[in-house]
């Protein structure tokens, strides 16, 4: 059976912890919310935790401070004992969304060798949003140092028969439970499953097929959901040490990330679209230019239609000339532009009723977009390539992958 570059890991899980006070929210949700940390503060108190693993993003600016206190937790908890390890296995995991609906993936390693985060890869593992390379050297540092890594990456499958995942569903009869538990902070519950031996030849053999099927004539299997800049840092840091080690680095368990790959069509999977509000400009002069560069036609029509809000008052626009086949991709490449040669300020806006509030006042432009289309994704990813920066949200905050799973990529 040939390797895709989707493998089962030497995974570490908590022997005997308080799973809830164990698992917390990725470290790049609720940056403007310090009461939302400092609650994961007062329920995790002294217990062990992937809290003491990791830096929430709104604690940046003590990273210095934190980095080394992070490291040697690490290396507290694997000398304490504390883990378990689940030899060669994915973990198929049942999450519980605070909606009630039920979102499935499988935990497992990645090969770097097949993902390129560059504009114009062909690579079988591709970025989907643009990767800003400044915000990468300071991660690349921290998984340098670090003797774990745990996923809050969730990768992405075109698999609308729902052949790779969902048919574990009906198996977990059958298949050992490692955690079943409730996430902390209201946000839902979660179920994982050790899927080793034939099941996960079965998971191996599904992904053969669904390249077989799907990808030969542009080869593109995953694609990435969340994580973005974590699994680019992890990509740099295994080049560097091929150009450190050479062919030794091959072996190096740093050649894989750890994932939760998802199905694109999960039912309880939703691509929420992120709005824009630009603000400091001459508002008339932007829309001039606007029209100008993208040929705008007022109302709604045939084509990429989107909401422009200027002091309070909303109008419909359609592209008569797109650049992109997404609606934000055309509009974000614009704004782009014209702050570079004008200035002004861009700030993304999940809400719509926020983006009409912030736009109601003058020198401001809100801009109301859809969200991207789940059956279309990965032919918009082909076609266009890397996608404008905040293209779409997988789901709430509150809903986002939650660190659990560990795995070990350098020695102590």
């Amino acid at each position: 059976m040939k390797n895709y570059g989707f493998i089962p890991a030497d995974i570490l899980l908590p022997a005997n912890a308080d799973m809830t006070k164990w698992s917390c929210v990725a470290c790049d949700q609720y940056t403007s919310e310090p009461d939302y940390w400092e609650s994961v503060e007062n329920i995790v108190g002294d217990s062990v935790s992937t809290l003491r693993l990791m830096l929430p993003e709104i604690y940046l600016d003590q990273a210095d401070k934190r980095f080394d206190q992070i490291t040697g937790t690490m290396k507290k908890y694997i000398e304490d004992g504390i883990f378990k390890e689940i030899k060669n296995s994915f973990v198929f995991v049942e999450r519980t969304l605070a909606n009630g609906k039920i979102r499935y993936g499988l935990v497992g390693a990645i090969d770097l060798e097949i993902y390129d985060f560059c504009e114009g890869t062909k690579s079988l593992c591709r970025p989907t949003e643009a990767t800003v390379t400044s915000r990468l050297p300071a991660r690349v540092k921290v998984r340098s140092k670090a003797i774990l890594e745990m996923p809050h990456i969730m990768m992405l499958i075109d698999d609308p028969q729902k052949t790779v995942i969902q048919p574990f569903a009906e198996l977990t009869g059958s298949l050992e439970k490692l955690y079943d538990f409730k996430l902390m902070m209201n946000s839902g519950y979660i179920k994982g499953y050790r899927v080793n031996g034939r099941y996960a030849d079965y998971a191996l053999k599904a992904i053969e097929k669904l390249y077989i099927d799907s990808c030969e004539n542009d080869p593109m299997l995953f694609a990435m959901g969340d994580g973005n800049h974590s699994l680019a840092a992890a990509k740099l840091y295994y080049e560097q040490l091929k150009e450190k080690y050479g062919q030794k680095a091959i072996n190096h368990p740093a050649r894989y990330a750890l994932v939760e790959l998802v199905n694109l069509h999960d039912s309880a999977l939703e691509f929420e679209p992120i709005h824009r509000v630009l603000f400091d400009v001459d508002t008339e002069k932007f829309m001039k230019e606007f029209n100008n560069c993208c040929g705008l036609k007022s109302g709604q029509h045939a084509g990429q239609t989107f909401t422009v809000v200027i002091n309070g008052n909303e109008s419909k626009y359609t592209f008569t000339s797109p650049k992109s086949s997404v609606t934000v991709g055309n509009i974000q490449n614009f704004i782009d532009d014209y702050v570079l040669k004008y200035g002004g300020k861009t700030d993304y806006i999940h809400g719509d009723d926020v983006v009409r509030s912030l736009a109601s006042v003058p020198d401001r432009i809100g801009f109301l977009v859809d969200g991207i289309s789940k059956d279309s994704f990965f032919d918009v990813i082909k076609s266009d390539g890397i996608l404008p920066r905040k293209t779409f949200s997988m789901g709430h905050a509150q809903d986002k992958r939650f660190y659990l799973e560990c795995r070990l990529i350098n020695r102590l």
